[in-house]
């Protein structure tokens, strides 16, 4: 049976799932992945038909979304709001550039910024889906890289 979170623990799980989760030592993500979301948990994003899942999609997307920064802060600017088994917020993403993105011509240590909005469905306590929208445009401008 699922329950609904109360605000609190809905707000308190949000903070763990971004700023815990992204800002964590990789050699922690795996487990804060898992204890994060459920076996069948589902990341759905723009442009991608069939969502990603379970928690090693997590991991995937949060190691993916790393990789290339150095410096790394996360931080909630807007929320989160939570209403029944979901939970809203907007975020951002600052970093440095590491390099290595094809294409790319900013340089190594360029500081970069932007921001997105997360929807979190919760299910016993744990990320069941995530939706996530944010302003990669921005991010590749930044990093100068042209389309």
């Amino acid at each position: 049976m699922t329950s609904t979170p109360d605000r609190a623990s809905a707000r308190q799980f949000y903070y763990r799932f971004l700023v815990e989760l992204w800002g964590a030592e990789p050699a922690q993500r795996a487990r804060l992945a898992a204890e994060l979301v459920t076996d069948d948990f589902a990341i759905r994003r723009g442009g991608h038909d069939d969502p990603a899942r379970g928690p090693k999609a997590l991991l995937a997307l949060v190691e993916q979304s790393t990789a290339l920064f150095d410096d790394i802060d996360v931080r909630i600017d807007q929320g989160p709001i939570a209403d029944g088994d979901m939970v809203a917020a907007r975020w951002t993403f600052t970093g440095s550039y590491r390099g290595g993105l094809p294409g790319a011509r900013a340089p190594e240590g360029t500081r970069v910024a932007f921001s997105g909005l997360d929807l979190v469905r919760l299910a016993d306590g744990r990320a069941a889906e995530y939706w996530v929208s944010s302003d990669a445009d921005h991010l590749m401008r930044q990093l100068q890289v042209q389309s």
